[in-house]
């Protein structure tokens, strides 16, 4: 079996900490680097629902894309519910790894998996890496459809291959819009608008969409919007990561077993749609504010 040092450099190689953002929080949580590891498990958020998971399973990695401490930290007290978590993992000997904004850009990364799962083409990345000079690296990707789509078909396809969530798919535009090119981009995206819009996309999918971002992009261009949960864009990543693990581990002959967590660490956990039946009678009316 291999040491946790030997894993973690393989991992290193598929997302290099240097190109994480300066702001990420990426790399070896906790772990020895001299310890054997023989089973691994992927997931999106360490918390502890998937420390947990990991202790039951018998894992000695945990590997997941968001960090457990993005802001730092001045204390691991086991009263704290992130201390918990890294009292947990280390008194099973479980490491915690994260690959974050680094895998984000990876070729291939977390949009690539994203794509993937959505059954898009991938055409380039929708904000590339200057550092790559195959253009293959960068935030986002640029894809197209097997053949076009109204939007609210488009939707309906993005909310049967994502994983379920209370959320599903939120669009912002005309249903019967014909879609062909879409733009992807995992995790929150509506910092990337101003690329989305210059790269002529019919449609751009990711998650956290906001109502300002969303109406000012919707007053600029005639683009499309569908609005996915957080964790439902990010998770096809695991099973991805899990993949090249597994194709690393089986050159390596190091016999590794390796697991993506199927866990639902979406923090909304219900939806409850609008009634059109209702609605006309809780509208606002023209005469709203005047005396009876």
């Amino acid at each position: 079996m291999p040491r946790l040092s030997e894993v973690i450099a393989a991992l290193d190689a598929l997302w290099p900490a240097e190109r994480a953002e300066q702001w990420d929080a990426v790399g070896t949580v906790c772990g020895d680097p001299d310890q054997e590891v023989s089973r691994v498990l992927f997931a999106v958020d360490p918390v502890q629902d998937i420390a947990d998971e990991a202790v039951r399973l018998g894992a000695d990695l945990l590997v997941t894309h968001h960090p457990l401490y993005l802001r730092g930290t001045t204390t691991v007290a086991a009263s704290t519910f992130k201390g918990r978590v890294v009292h947990d993992l280390i008194k099973n000997d479980i490491a915690l790894h994260v690959a974050h904004t680094n895998a984000d850009t990876a070729d291939p990364g977390v949009s690539d998996a994203l794509a993937g799962a959505l059954g898009l083409r991938v055409l380039r990345p929708l904000v590339p890496d200057p550092a790559d000079e195959h253009g293959r690296r960068g935030l986002g990707r640029i894809c197209e459809l097997e053949h076009p789509l109204t939007l609210t078909e488009f939707a309906e396809l993005a909310a049967r291959r994502l994983p379920a969530t209370a959320q599903g798919v939120r669009a912002a535009g005309d249903p019967e819009q014909p879609i062909r090119t879409v733009a992807v981009s995992g995790g929150s995206g509506d910092s990337l608008f101003g690329a989305v819009r210059a790269a002529g996309v019919d449609a751009f999918l990711t998650a956290d969409l906001r109502h300002h971002p969303v109406s000012e992009a919707r007053a600029e261009a005639p683009l499309a919007l569908l609005d996915a949960a957080h964790w439902a864009t990010e998770w096809p990543w695991c099973e991805l990561a899990a993949a090249q693990l597994d194709e690393i581990s089986d050159r390596h002959g190091w016999g590794l077993r390796v697991h993506v967590s199927k866990t639902v660490t979406d923090p909304w956990t219900a939806h409850a749609a609008s009634s059109p039946a209702g609605s006309a009678s809780r509208a606002p009316s023209d005469s709203f504010g005047a005396p009876n």
